[in-house]
């Protein structure tokens, strides 16, 4: 099916022309927001224009000479929305009052341009709550398990998918932007303003405390459930009903594409897209230092600007792991290299403070307390639970017989477990292992961690 077999021919034409383009999107989006307070999308013929004239007088439109009064001109740009299919007239049957009704088609142009010109925001970790929040409650989607299971499941799968897709391509967009900064100033205070902007926070939550991981294992599980005997033949009759499909086969194509498209997100797709938002955010950082070091370079007075920038560098991205400031940054910036010295550049000597006298102090005796509590304290500080040693006894503890072990074999249900993983893992060369990383992640509901392989060499 083609767009223009749905909507109106002359649809678009109100928009076409450059002199009153702006004019009749205006109107739109004025007499969409009437609707706003009303029960339906059906108002008034006399409100809509009284809204059409207050928007002429406000913005000072003067009408065209062939329609000689701005009523006119009112009357006639409501004829135009009509002709255009964006809204239409009828006469009330029981009042004769003309009103106007805004079309679907009408209505879905007038979200549409909201959304350009101020796009929603997009809270990306609502969108794994609910996909979690759906199959954990059965008792919502067991007597229909294709829409409120399985297609509901899809549907945010794809949104974040698309989401996630479109934070990737407007980073891109603000690296252009850096590369494109003149002054220092301007590189400074741009770069505050990502610090700061709304996404950041956002894709924060997503990374870290909804963090997908935390949740992909037991999503996977409760799909693998929902595709089981139980509830296959119930959710491909579901699609063919719902869908309006030729036959059952089709519906069966369909269920099997819609579970293949999800879990396949959930595993692969949605790693990739969040190592490439990663790669291109180092990218965005690697090249605002880069930039700030030319421009240092080219003006004798931005230090502190400089100063300003690696502040806000190391305060948002310090402490994130998966945001790490390029190997190099810290010997991109020189404060203090001197090219030359003259006579203004000595300084005197300060003027030291001299004993006079010698002065004995009272020696001050420790009581036992104060002595086991200091013992305890140096012993607490001298034992690392997690050391090389120790950790090379750990692992030879639990691999026994076996030539190999990996992260799914070493126990994890308190946080000390997670330590002692992670240091067996850090020390596994040290100790005479060979180590593999794999790509999954092992997890329990808490916290997760790379997959990963300690073998015997």
């Amino acid at each position: 099916m083609n767009l223009f077999d749905v909507i109106n021919n002359n649809f678009f034409n109100p928009l076409s022309g450059e002199s009153n383009n702006r004019i009749y999107s205006d109107v739109l989006l004025k007499i969409y927001d009437l609707f706003e307070h009303e029960v339906s999308y059906k108002i008034s013929r006399q409100a809509i224009k009284d809204t059409v004239l207050g928007y002429l007088r406000d913005e000072h439109i003067d009408p065209a000479e062939e329609y000689k009064t701005t009523d006119n001109y009112a009357s006639a740009i409501l004829r135009k929305l009509a002709e255009s299919r964006w809204i239409e007239e009828e006469t009330d049957s029981t009042t004769y009052e003309r009103q106007i009704t805004m079309t679907d088609n009408g209505i879905a142009l007038a979200e549409f341009l909201q959304r350009l010109i101020k796009p929603p925001k997009e809270e990306y970790s609502s969108y794994i709550y609910v996909i979690y929040n759906t199959l954990n409650n059965r008792e919502q989607w067991e007597n229909d398990p294709y829409v409120f299971a399985l297609k509901e499941v899809h549907k945010n799968a794809k949104r974040l998918a698309n989401s996630l897709k479109k934070l990737s391509t407007s980073i891109r967009s603000i690296i252009e932007k850096t590369v494109k900064e003149e002054t220092l100033q301007s590189l400074t205070d741009n770069l505050i303003s990502y610090c700061d902007g709304d996404f950041i926070k956002e894709y924060s939550r997503l990374v870290k405390q909804q963090n997908v991981h935390i949740y992909r294992t037991r999503i996977h599980e409760m799909l693998t459930e929902i595709k089981s005997d139980k509830y296959y033949e119930s959710i491909v009759a579901g699609c063919y009903c719902e869908e309006d499909l030729s036959d059952e086969n089709d519906a069966v194509e369909t269920v099997d594409k819609m579970f293949s498209a999800t879990s396949r997100f959930l595993s692969d797709d949605y790693d990739k897209i969040m190592s490439d938002i990663k790669h291109k955010i180092n990218v965005y950082l690697t090249l605002a230092i880069g930039r700030a070091r030319f421009l240092l370079n080219h003006d004798e007075d931005m230090g502190g600007y400089v100063e300003q920038t690696m502040k806000f560098l190391i305060e948002e991205f310090g402490e994130d792991p998966d945001m790490e400031l390029p190997l190099d940054s810290d010997v991109l910036f020189n404060f203090y290299t001197q090219t030359h010295i003259d006579k203004k550049s000595l300084s005197s000597p300060k003027s030291r403070r001299m004993i006079e006298r010698a002065e004995a102090t009272d020696d001050v005796e420790l009581s036992e307390d104060d002595i086991n509590r200091a013992r305890e304290e140096q012993l607490k500080e001298a034992l690392d639970p997690y050391s090389k040693d120790k950790m090379k006894k750990y692992v030879f503890t639990l691999m026994g017989n076996k030539q190999q072990i990996s992260a799914v074999d070493i126990p994890m249900i308190r946080h000390e477990d997670l330590l002692a993983a992670v240091s067996a893992a850090a020390y596994a060369v040290q100790n005479g292992f060979d180590i593999e990383v794999r790509d999954g992640f092992i997890e329990n509901g808490k916290f997760a961690i790379h997959d990963f392989v300690i073998s015997r060499k």
